[in-house]
């Protein structure tokens, strides 16, 4: 038995080669997007999750079945159900606001261009050698801790807070109007009952 697993072992030492990874480049943007792969297991399987669960849009824009309800007592059930089921289309509104808040405050795209790019800079010296501070060899999320810091001063004149609370208040009055008007399906159509005279 010692005799096979030595043969094995020697015989294996000798394996080598290199192993090269292709990598697409002429994918398009879509592909790409939906082709990340993320290193944290559940990041992952959320991902997964909210790709799977996306209703189709000719779905969820559908005029037709924007109904105000007839009284206040199925509305608390019928939003909790289009949450449910629309629960990616409204991330993807969500997403696409924030995308409108920042392309439409100037001073705040300016601002995450100068910090992203602040650290893209780093990442590239990082590359070369370790940066030193007196005589200290300075980790790379210490530099990214150091541009958040520097950068903050930045966000806070360029209206990122409001910028925050306003993306809050806009997603959650979008959300909750569609969630609102939007009729499931159980709730049917209404009937009335016709009453004879006696």
């Amino acid at each position: 038995m010692d005799r096979n697993f030595e043969k094995i072992s020697n015989d294996s030492a000798d394996i080598q080669g290199d192993i090269t990874v292709s990598v697409a480049h002429n994918q398009s943007l879509k592909q790409r997007l939906m082709s990340i792969s993320l290193s944290n297991v559940s990041a992952r399987e959320w991902l997964q999750k909210r790709r799977e669960t996306i209703q189709p849009w000719g779905e969820f824009l559908n005029t037709g079945k924007l109904k105000s309800p007839k009284s206040l007592a199925p509305l608390p059930k019928r939003i909790v159900k289009n949450i449910e089921k629309f629960q990616s289309n409204y991330l993807f509104v969500f997403i696409g606001l924030v995308i409108f808040c920042v392309l439409t405050s100037p001073l705040l795209l300016v601002a995450i261009a100068a910090c992203l790019g602040a650290c893209y800079i780093i990442s590239l010296k990082n590359q070369d050698k370790k940066i030193t501070v007196f005589g200290r060899e300075v980790s790379l999320a210490q530099q990214y801790a150091a541009v958040g810091a520097c950068s903050f001063p930045l966000f806070w004149l360029a209206g990122a807070g409001s910028a925050v609370f306003w993306v809050i208040g806009a997603s959650f009055f979008v959300i909750m109007l569609h969630a609102s008007m939007y009729a499931t399906e159980d709730e049917g159509q209404p009937f009335e009952l016709e009453m004879e005279q006696v």
